[in-house]
């Protein structure tokens, strides 16, 4: 049974990476709405049950998953918010942190899901993805970052067709936010004084929208991006 909001009475939504940035913020956006969560990150969450885990190390996270979902009898719904970035030149990023870009973002994303499935499939629960502009466009000096969003896109796309009439899926393309996502980079990389970026709380209140939908209605891809955004279109 749904609540008025539309998910599942009851049972949690995982949302991973929801220690800060984005993630937190939807994790905020869906305690006001009563949703019990189950929050991924390598660090504590401030919201929601709190659980600890690298997203890189897809065992122990689909490991992670399934016992969520079956200690909950089910899940609401899962939302992959967990991102990592390594800037620079491909011959200058070093390969493991290149290859941890994309085992956080892309394998990450599939690892969750897939452990997530047949609970999300039993209750009736939906899928957001979390890819980037940077999934639609490359840039120079974001190889790792751009080829695990490329990928995200790509999967999300394919999941959408493989899981049409069964599992609702949401593809969500953010442009730049005021997060903490853009930490501690070398200021080469981190946005100007001038930037535009977006309010993460905005672009949770679209992922709440899409979540909330009624049955039969699904919000398949979302933009949403600063008004001059410079990486999309």
């Amino acid at each position: 049974m749904s609540d008025a909001n539309g998910l599942p009475r009851g049972l949690p939504v995982v949302v991973t990476g929801g220690a800060s940035g984005l993630g937190a913020a939807i994790a905020r956006a869906l305690e006001r709405l009563g949703c019990p969560l189950a929050v991924l990150d390598r660090r504590p969450a401030q919201v929601g049950k709190s659980h600890e885990v690298d997203l890189a190390d897809g065992e122990a996270t689909e490991a992670l998953v399934r016992r969520i979902a079956e200690e909950a009898d089910g899940l609401a719904a899962v939302v992959t918010c967990a991102g990592a970035d390594s800037c620079g030149p491909l011959a200058a990023v070093p390969r493991a942190e290149w290859e941890r870009v994309v085992r956080v973002n892309l394998l990450g994303t599939a690892a969750v899901i897939r452990a997530a499935l047949p609970a999300l499939e039993r209750s009736g629960g939906r899928i957001v993805t979390v890819a980037s502009t940077l999934g639609l466009r490359g840039v120079s000096d974001a190889t790792a970052y751009c080829a695990s969003k490329f990928g995200v896109v790509g999967f999300t796309r394919a999941l959408a067709a493989e899981l049409a009439g069964r599992v609702p899926v949401t593809l969500l393309i953010p442009g730049g936010m005021r997060t903490p996502f853009f930490d501690g980079r070398d200021p080469r990389y981190q946005p100007g004084p001038d930037a535009q970026l977006s309010d993460p709380d905005e672009v949770a209140a679209a992922v709440v929208f899409a979540l909330t939908r009624p049955r039969g209605c699904e919000v398949r891809e979302m933009v949403v991006c600063p008004s001059r955004e410079t990486s999309w279109p």
